[in-house]
């Protein structure tokens, strides 16, 4: 087989690292692994066992490559990754997405998505430029989330509104026209929350988008971290439905 390379987005595979996201893509997604890599050090691990006996049940290659792995998980302590395809999602315009618009930091796109799937989100947009979603710190970050979502990277918000323009936008912004639980209290559906860059927030032009949001809080703040003020804001919106 070829060599495995180190991850770059040009790629059209990438890694999920660990045991627990490895586990995900096998247990959710089988037919996206292309290789099992393990470690010489995990092999008598109970993770490692469950992943090679999956693996040789669904006819999955296993090597035992610890500097691939080193290399891709940039720890010497993690034990296995899942090679697998990057195979983009098409969003179900019948329900509710969440769109992140420039979100830059890795952790904060991988958290996003993981608790998006605990809220029962699992139409998710990525609006570039962005963080990669299939970069492997994504992947691990998500706890292999990933592999239970319907994910789409886009070019730009008007590609993504050209898709579904059905939707109601919530822009969150500083200054929304309207507080959270107003918002929360009768959404239109099919809705679109979206979340801006980390340190940037939306654009100013997105206050013409549906409706702008706000998140209540003290002044003692200027603003909340995106992946806390993106777990409110689902949280609000999901609870009442």
């Amino acid at each position: 087989m070829p060599s495995l390379e180190a991850y770059r987005r040009e790629l059209d595979y990438s890694y999920a690292p660990g045991i627990f996201p490895s586990l995900e893509c096998m247990l959710k997604r089988p037919g996206l692994a292309r290789r099992l890599l393990i470690s010489e050090k995990g092999k008598g691990s109970e993770g490692v066992a469950k992943l090679t006996a999956l693996a040789e049940e669904k006819g999955i290659r296993v090597e035992v490559a610890d500097k691939a792995l080193a290399r891709v998980s940039g720890k010497e302590n993690c034990f296995a990754a899942v090679v697998f395809e990057k195979r983009p999602a098409r969003l179900d315009g019948s329900v509710d997405h969440v769109v992140l618009h420039h979100i830059a930091d890795q952790g904060n796109l991988g958290t996003i998505l993981r608790t998006a799937l605990g809220f029962g989100w699992h139409d998710v947009a990525v609006i570039r430029p962005a963080a990669d979603v299939y970069d492997p710190k994504v992947v691990r970050s998500s706890m292999g989330a990933l592999f239970s979502l319907r994910v789409r990277e886009y070019e730009d918000f008007d590609a993504y509104r050209r898709d579904y323009p059905q939707h109601a936008c919530y822009p969150f912004m500083l200054d929304g026209s309207v507080g959270l639980d107003e918002a929360a209290a009768s959404p239109s559906r099919p809705c679109a929350l979206i979340f801006g860059n980390e340190g940037a927030g939306l654009p100013p032009e997105f206050q013409q988008v549906g409706q702008p949001v706000r998140i209540p809080s003290s002044d003692e703040v200027d603003s909340l971290n995106l992946a806390i003020a993106a777990a409110i804001g689902m949280y609000a919106f999901r609870r009442i439905k």
